[in-house]
This record gives C-alpha cells, sequence and structure tokens, in this order.
C-alpha cells in the first residue's frame, strides 16, 4: 500500500500535472453526497480559510449549504477516494467510480467526458 503522497505523485504523473500539494484550509466536501458516485473534485485558488478543493459524490446542486468545511486531518478518514487527486494544482478537476476508472483535466482540457 503506498502513501498519499505516493498516490498523489502518481496520479500528477499520469496526467502531467505539476505535483501541488495542498495548502493551509478546510476542505469543501459535500457530505451528503459522499455515498453516490462518481466522486468529483474541483480545485479552485484557495480563498479565506479554504484550501481550494471542492468535492462531491453524484451530481453537483448549487444549493448554499451544499459543501460543509472539512479539516485537513479529516480527509482521509472522511474521503479516502479524493485522496490520491488532492496535489493536483489549482484550476484541475478529477472524477472517479472508486472501481479504478478516474479521469483529471486541467484548464484548457476538453474536460470531463
Amino acid at each position: 500500500m503506498s502513501t498519499p503522497e505516493e498516490s498523489q505523485h502518481r496520479v500528477c504523473k499520469m496526467f502531467d500535472a505539476e505535483y501541488t500539494p495542498v495548502g493551509p484550509g478546510r476542505f469543501g466536501i459535500a457530505l451528503q453526497t459522499l455515498d453516490r458516485l462518481p466522486l468529483r473534485g474541483t480545485r479552485l485558488a484557495p480563498d479565506g480559510s479554504m484550501c481550494g478543493w471542492w468535492i462531491h459524490g453524484g451530481d453537483w446542486c448549487d444549493d448554499v449549504n451544499f459543501y460543509q468545511p472539512v479539516c485537513q486531518e479529516h480527509i482521509e478518514e472522511v474521503c479516502r477516494l479524493a485522496v490520491p487527486f488532492l496535489a493536483l494544482p489549482v484550476g484541475w478537476s478529477f472524477c472517479t467510480d472508486g472501481k479504478g476508472n478516474i479521469d483529471a483535466w486541467g484548464p484548457g482540457d476538453e474536460g470531463e467526458p
């Protein structure tokens, strides 16, 4: 089993993305959706107390209460499937079904298939 850092390096290399570890701040996670697939995440620029990552399962919703803040020290227990993607740079997104099918895309890419 690899460490989170090793899996993050592997994903960045796979998608030819610069390895960019998460800085300080909390994640925005739609906790009520984590039982749904696919799991999707988008990394925006950090803002205030947020590190820039916004993660949800299934379909996105524009409800102002859709995301809840989650501290970095809890990310592995709350959302293990997202961990390998968390060093993708700002502007990148990912999608995974938790069964080995993954995709990631950055600015200028065609986006999610």
